[in-house]
């Protein structure tokens, strides 16, 4: 097995610590509301808001009252059985209070239990911007049966400040970060040495996801994309799920000249990293050349711009002007916020110079950024992912980077430029 094939020996972990200080800051928050209680949800969400209290299985609802025990809802009984299991073994369990009820019914009943019936109540997961979320993800039945057996409750919708509250990050959070930014590299590096003229995508996003899954990482965890993005060919703009992945049909088989690009999302303990892979195999057309160089160009002037006290509509700015003065567009957004993805600059800015495009499709325009009035803190991640288009050509590279009291750390390496094999 080689080197780019062996799994980490340390498998870190959260301490009771952790939980303690998650626990305070949350409470603080609602201390500082006037809440008597916080509801949140995690369902289906992409970025497990319930995980961040629990650290267990997802999916289901905290209930985080401002003294006493909190109560777990998960959806399944088998979350429980597993939860029992867990706890015969000797693993740390944050919560001890675990119920099948994840629905508007067991909230109600979880309140009414606690006297909160009469209470002020933040809601995590309503009115929240994510990344397919653009409108919250809790289900209009769940939240209206909330609304309609608890008329006296006042609720207080929290979600953006929970977000703010989620995406400062403490040492032991940096850990794991810098675990699932290590899996990614032997990612990245499998996919190198997999990515030739005559193999599949399916082999090559095969190679790349057992890496991941060797070192206890999962991949993207939203269920309208998958678990790794992955498209190839000598000028293919197209981005998301491959689509052999969702209906029946022939992956595609990469040729000489072509570019194989992924996002790759290494999820370890529900911290995420994400890299945006880009290997070129020879001959590599000259319009991909530039592509790449603008990219990385716009890469190094948002490490410059990245700054504690900064806007990040301001480190957005920096990370446009290569493409601006280069005339190129671009697909997806050059920079987002990581763990969680909550800003996020625009998307499919120029998107009227991909040929036939306008002339295909019903468009209203590039969608805006969103958090630009955001001050960059330290101890916050970034997703670096500068992707630069002309015509039907695109490039796609970055990685996650790390925001410091001084400066900025980059915690990948290669995905931050084009790669190029035989």
């Amino acid at each position: 097995m080689s080197k780019n094939h062996a799994s980490f020996k340390d498998w870190p972990a959260l301490s009771e610590k952790e939980r303690d200080r998650r626990w305070t800051r949350v409470r603080d928050l609602m201390k500082s509301n006037g809440l008597q209680c916080m509801i949140v949800f995690g369902l289906k969400g992409r970025e497990w808001f319930d995980h961040y209290i629990t650290n267990d299985r997802t999916g289901g609802i905290v209930v985080v009252p401002s003294e006493g025990e909190l109560v777990h809802l998960t959806w399944h009984p088998q979350d429980l059985v597993g939860h029992m299991e867990g706890t015969f073994r000797g693993e740390a369990s944050w919560i001890s209070d675990v119920r099948v009820g994840a629905n508007g019914t067991g909230v109600v009943e979880v309140l009414k239990e606690k006297g909160l019936q009469r209470a002020e109540i933040g809601v995590v997961g309503i009115k929240l911007w994510g990344a397919g979320e653009m409108e919250g993800y809790v289900p209009y039945t769940t939240w209206n049966y909330i609304l309609e057996n608890l008329p006296h409750v006042k609720f207080h919708e929290m979600s953006q400040a929970f977000v703010k509250l989620v995406s400062v990050k403490s040492e032991e959070e940096l850990v794991l970060v810098r675990r699932a930014a290590a899996i990614g590299e032997l990612g990245a590096a499998t996919m190198m040495e997999v990515t030739r003229h005559g193999v599949g995508e399916n082999e090559i996003y095969a190679a790349v996801m057992n890496q991941l899954y060797l070192n206890g990482a999962m991949g993207n965890p939203a269920p309208y994309v998958s678990p790794m993005i992955l498209h190839s060919g000598p000028d293919n703009p197209s981005w998301g799920a491959p689509m052999w992945l969702f209906r029946g049909q022939m992956p595609r088989i990469v040729q000489k000249g072509d570019l194989v690009q992924a996002e790759i999302f290494p999820r370890y303990g529900g911290m995420e990293a994400q890299l945006q892979m880009s290997v070129a195999i020879k001959p590599v057309d000259p319009v991909n050349r530039k592509c790449a160089h603008i990219a990385r160009q716009s890469y190094e002037v948002g490490l410059e711009a990245l700054r504690p006290g900064k806007t990040f509509s301001e480190v957005v700015a920096a990370m446009e002007k290569p493409l601006k003065e280069a005339g190129a567009w671009y697909l997806t957004p050059l920079i987002h916020s990581q763990i969680p993805l909550s800003w996020c600059s625009g998307m499919g800015v120029g998107i009227e110079n991909l040929p036939g495009f306008v002339e295909k499709y019903k468009w209203t325009g590039n969608r805006p950024v969103i958090g630009a009035d955001q001050v960059i803190e330290a101890n916050t991640l970034w997703e670096f992912e500068p992707n630069v288009c002309f015509g039907r050509h695109r490039v796609n590279i970055g990685g996650i980077v790390l925001v410091t009291n001084t400066g900025v750390e980059s915690l990948n390496t290669l995905p931050t430029e084009m790669r190029i094999v035989e």
